[in-house]
């Protein structure tokens, strides 16, 4: 009898061992899946996360690209400053009173504004000169700039037209106040350079005619040309003290050139040093 019963319980503990080992695989198969997908989860939501981040700074240079592209079309390289000053077509003569000759010594009053345009623009100056230069005594010239209106003469010009005119989109046309009028000279300059489809700002200095027919006589010469009604004119003794209201002007048009930032900063510190 013992002898039967130790086969048939070896036997049974031989299936509980078998089914013991059987279960311990499946168990661990079930159990794997769950952290697994937990896993595979959370990594698909941290590329997603990444790849976010990714493209989002390479759509920044992209935007900033295009603000620099008009920030290039908007510099102010495409400026012309065009003026006629007297100072520039006249020879001082020995025995003139500098003193009580306007505008006579150089620089001249509309020389002058025309500089403080150019250092808020940086834009070209280009003087507008006479081959047979006016009288420096002021009232000689006065008379022959009346038989010039008179006339309606086209004084004839050392350099009559603008290199590489197409460039300029903004033209700054400076000139005085002659007979209530513009010196004969400056219709010669827009005779001899096609303003037409450019944006025209005036700048004026004069007496107590003020800007008279000046502007009229200007609209007539270039009809085609976009002058601005914002023009900025001042009376002859106040030109040397002006460069303050004119380079406000010139900002006002938005025509100002980016200060550099270093030179600001550099001044700013020796500025605080004092």
């Amino acid at each position: 009898m013992k002898k039967l019963l130790t086969p048939l319980m070896a036997f049974a503990l031989a299936i509980v061992f078998t089914a013991c080992q059987t279960a311990e695989p499946s168990s661990s198969v079930l159990s794997s899946p769950a952290p697994s997908e937990s896993s595979q989860f959370s990594s698909a939501v941290g590329e997603g996360a990444a790849s976010s981040q990714l493209e989002e700074p390479s759509e920044a240079p992209a935007g900033s690209s295009a603000l620099e592209g008009s920030s290039e079309t908007g510099e102010n390289g495409g400026v012309l400053i065009a003026y006629f000053s007297w100072a520039e077509n006249a020879v001082l003569e020995e025995g003139v009173d500098a003193m009580t000759s306007p505008s006579v010594s150089d620089p001249g009053n509309v020389q002058q504004l025309a500089g403080w345009i150019q250092e808020e623009t940086g834009g070209e100056l280009f003087s507008i000169q006479v081959t047979d230069p006016y009288p420096s005594d002021w009232g000689a010239c006065l008379e022959r700039a009346n038989e010039e209106r008179g006339q309606d003469a086209r004084p004839a010009l050392g350099e009559p037209q603008v290199d590489n005119l197409e460039q300029y989109d903004t033209v700054f046309l400076g000139y005085p106040n002659w007979w209530y009028g513009v010196p004969m000279a400056l219709l010669t300059f827009l005779e001899e350079n096609d303003l037409s489809g450019k944006d025209v700002y005036l700048f004026c200095s004069h007496g107590t005619g003020g800007l008279a027919r000046s502007v009229e006589i200007i609209t007539e010469a270039v009809p085609e040309a976009n002058i601005s009604d914002n023009i900025f004119d001042c009376y002859e003794e106040d030109a040397p003290a002006s460069q303050g209201d004119i380079q406000a002007w010139v900002g006002e048009l938005g025509f100002s050139q980016p200060q550099n930032t270093t030179e600001t900063e550099e001044e700013n510190v020796e500025t605080s040093q004092i």
